[in-house]
């Protein structure tokens, strides 16, 4: 394979560029070495804090902190009591966590296919895929775009389904000016690294809805109870709870409380770098032929947690593996997101096929992530769109 190394007046980079990075400051290490030194390193106040101050950011009634997306995910089809005989409606799309959840309750995930302008879950494939046996749609915001909220959230509301928003990607993002978090039934986030915000890993639940809350609380902690109120016995001794329901060890830190509260500081100056970078990006591949752009619905006010551009390879005279290949030769580090759930083995084995969702699986073979962080600067931002003009200068068809 050839390498390819840009030239012409602007140097190959000797760091790397990742397609996702973490901030840490001072702030934030001061913040977690504050609690580090206190009497609660977990179960403690900082998460009571951050749970507030979630709640309060995105404009939910509850939030719940977990220790991370999954767990989240995971407690979120558990409210909703999903069981072993129920489907579930989602998009393969996605990091496998939005369709493993399902497994993990003993449903069973239904593929709907994407837009191919958004790459979202499509309103009207989920309307096809509807059966007596489907309880929940997983809507996931892709890449921080919001889904067609109002749309899903009729169709749930028609058939009596509940409607889990994994956003993931979104903290940040808005819909028709309201806060992803606030306007499914249950809005789940993660604060992995290469998150909008992070806790090094972590996760939340959002809802509005009392029960639902009550049984987000009972499911991350081990299906427990402490308060004598809540218990189904009365009983006088002060060491006592009750377990009233199989639930998991999926709480989170007071140090990674601690350090997710410290980002949230910052949180409206990472979202104005992120969407400065995206309109770098729009403005720089607007008019390359041979790149097709993810589109915005005009609902959204969108975060971006990635930059995908999606390869035109008619266009082109390489392989996506070739371009990926050579983007690295570059010391630009892209990533693919998603393989299609279900092309997995495991999925595989459980009877899904390819074919299921033909959008997303022609969407699939074109697509590449590219470097988006707050932390890059003009010059990395620079060095990828240059990186990425250069590649299909080379290959472009004559």
């Amino acid at each position: 394979m050839e390498q390819l190394a840009i030239e012409g007046g602007q140097p190959v980079r000797e760091e790397m560029i990742w397609y996702g990075k973490q901030w840490i400051d001072e702030k934030d290490i001061a913040a977690v070495s504050e609690v580090l030194r206190s009497p609660f390193i977990t179960s403690g106040p900082k998460v009571e804090r951050l749970e507030e101050r979630l709640a309060e950011y995105t404009g939910a009634k509850y939030a719940v902190m977990v220790s991370s997306g999954t767990a989240a995910l995971h407690c979120a089809c558990l409210a909703a009591g999903l069981k072993e005989g129920d489907e579930v409606i989602t998009t393969p799309m996605t990091f496998a966590a939005s369709a493993n959840c399902i497994l993990y309750c003993g449903a069973t995930p239904v593929f709907a296919d994407i837009d191919i302008k958004t790459y979202n879950i499509d309103p009207q494939s989920i309307r096809e895929k509807i059966t007596e046996k489907t309880k929940a749609v997983i809507a996931v915001d892709f890449t921080g775009q919001p889904v067609k909220i109002e749309e899903i959230r009729g169709i749930c509301e028609e058939f009596g389904l509940i409607f889990i928003e994994d956003g993931a990607h979104s903290i940040g993002s808005k819909y028709k000016n309201k806060m992803v978090g606030s306007l499914a039934d249950m809005t789940i986030f993660s604060f992995h690294p290469v998150k909008t915000i992070t806790g090094g890993e972590g996760g939340a639940i959002l809802t509005n809805d009392d029960n639902l809350y009550k049984k987000l609380v009972l499911y991350h902690n081990h299906g427990r109870v402490n308060l004598p109120e809540e218990m189904e016995e009365i009983h006088e001794e002060p060491w006592y709870y009750e377990q009233q329901a199989l639930g998991f060890n999926y709480r989170l830190t007071d140090f990674q409380s601690a350090l997710i509260d410290s980002q949230l500081e910052k949180i409206e100056g990472f979202i104005a770098r992120r969407k400065e970078i995206v309109r770098k990006y729009n403005e720089a591949f607007a008019e390359v032929p041979e790149l097709i752009l993810q589109e915005e619905i005009a609902e959204a006010d969108t975060c971006r947690h990635l930059y995908i551009i999606r390869l035109d390879l008619e266009r082109l005279n390489c392989s996506r593996l070739a371009f990926f290949n050579a983007m690295g030769a570059e010391n630009v580090v892209p990533q693919i997101h998603y393989i299609p759930v279900y092309y997995f083995p495991y999925y595989q084995r459980k009877g899904y096929k390819k074919g299921l969702c033909p959008i997303a699986e022609f969407v699939y073979e074109g697509i590449l992530s590219i470097p988006l962080f707050p932390k890059m600067t003009d010059y990395d931002v620079e060095t990828v769109i240059h990186a990425v003009k250069k590649i299909i200068e080379h290959y472009r068809k004559r």
